[in-house]
């Protein structure tokens, strides 16, 4: 299940006393039902610092939208218990697509940040129209909404993760990868397509760096309680990074952070495909590694790459193995330049690196170990995600629950029209949120 929301933030951090109260002290009590899972409302009452009468409009409130359900009291219990609250499992969900270099999928979860649904369907991007892979994406996802069990479920919003570059209006600026797509407002698109499809309102649709969405839901659903300041990177066909800090997705200046693949490792390298020389992706990914270790996906298509690589390492096959530590020398290499600047306390591999930790582990944990300048005194930690692929699709689902934790007092949205929406990094500091603004 993994470590659930925390606590969502709200426009005051506490209770309001002024104009925005309601609406912020109902996320204020909806935030403790999601971070305690249960409590009846005289617990709520105590935990929030609200009076009971306010606690109980409240919840009555979040009752009567669909977000919450009164239980029957627990047994057992001494004297007379209330009723507890807790979210209900009947309510919106969050839908989110990623389009990737080499795969579509999509991903529904409720408002615990459960998995409800996925799916994925394998496939080149690179040769096919970008109006066919839209509508690819489109297709999967409304097969997981006319489920039996989703159908009748309102949808919170659509979030798409994508490999490149996604500026404040939704434009797709930069996608060295995925060329074609450059320009376009795919979340925007897809949500007309999935729309026109079904008649079915999406409430706000997104759109945002996949790294950084995978890094989100490391934050949410990852293993690791006390893990708040990281830097998460991930490899597949394309390398990316997700910074959090404090709880909260950093971006820099415009939310583009995190492009570690194309920083340089070897100034006499191959020619990228964002059209610099020696990027760590034309080392570290997942095509040059396959390349360095002599496994050909030309000439077995129906062979999966990865699983292919991991067998020929875990045999001992050295080419294979002199690869994936190459790899992982290059990846130490970017990584500690990251740590330096951002003073990061813990590294994090996902994706293809998660697989083949095994193999990256001794040269990344070696160039940490000589590059960091605080490694004597702060060694740089070392965690591998158990998230798998569905990391990004599922960080994307879950921003758009995380905008209704963070304030219900706007759900149900109302117009059922598709509106464009960018997850937003949040400033570091005090704030524990993470997610749009």
């Amino acid at each position: 299940m993994g470590r659930g929301w925390g606590r969502p933030g709200h426009p005051t951090g506490g209770p309001a006393r002024a104009e925005l109260l309601r609406r912020s002290n109902l996320a204020l009590v909806l935030g403790e039902i999601a971070a305690g899972g249960r409590g009846a409302r005289a617990q709520l009452a105590e935990r929030t610092g609200l009076t009971k009468a306010t606690v109980s409009s409240l919840a009555d409130t979040l009752i009567a939208t669909g977000l919450v359900v009164e239980c029957d009291p627990d047994r057992g219990l001494v004297g007379r218990p209330g009723n507890p609250l807790r979210l209900a499992s009947t309510g919106p969900v969050g839908l989110g697509i990623e389009i990737n270099v080499d795969y579509v999928s999509a991903c529904i979860v409720d408002l615990a940040g459960e998995v409800r649904s996925f799916a994925a369907l394998p496939g080149d991007n690179r040769t096919v129209a970008p109006g066919d892979v839209l509508e690819r994406a489109a297709r999967l996802a409304d097969s997981l909404l006319a489920s039996p069990a989703m159908s009748s479920r309102p949808v919170a919003g659509l979030h798409v993760a994508l490999p490149g570059l996604v500026d404040v209006d939704g434009v797709l600026r930069r996608a060295p990868n995925l060329r074609w797509l450059e320009g376009l407002e795919v979340a925007a698109r897809v949500g007309e397509i999935i729309s026109a499809r079904s008649a079915r309102p999406l409430g706000a649709v997104g759109a945002g760096n996949e790294a950084n969405l995978a890094a989100l839901a490391e934050l949410w659903f990852g293993d690791s309680t006390d893990l708040d300041t990281f830097v998460r990177v991930s490899g597949e066909i394309g390398v990316g990074a997700g910074i959090v800090i404090r709880g909260a997705l950093w971006g820099g200046a415009a939310g583009l952070a995190g492009e570690i693949g194309h920083v340089l490792v070897d100034a006499g390298g191959p020619r990228c495909t964002c059209g610099a020389r020696g990027c760590l992706e034309q080392v570290a990914g997942q095509e040059a590694v396959l390349a360095a270790a002599g496994i050909d996906t030309a000439r077995q298509p129906s062979t999966d790459p990865v699983r292919a690589l991991l067998a020929s390492a875990a045999a001992g096959d050295r080419a294979t193995q002199a690869a994936l530590d190459r790899a992982g020398s290059a990846l130490g290499v970017a990584l500690a330049g990251v740590v330096n600047v951002v003073d990061l306390p813990t590294v994090v591999l996902g994706g293809v690196y998660a697989e083949v930790a095994t193999w990256l582990l001794p040269a990344l944990a070696r160039e940490l170990a000589d590059r960091v300048v605080s490694y004597s005194w702060a060694p740089t930690g070392v965690a591998v995600s158990r998230l798998g692929a569905r990391a990004a699709v599922r960080g994307a689902a879950g921003l758009a629950i995380r905008a209704v934790l963070e304030d219900p007092g706007s759900w149900p949205s109302g117009p059922s029209r598709v509106r464009t929406r960018r997850p937003q990094a949040r400033a570091t500091g005090t704030d524990r949120s993470a997610g749009p603004t």
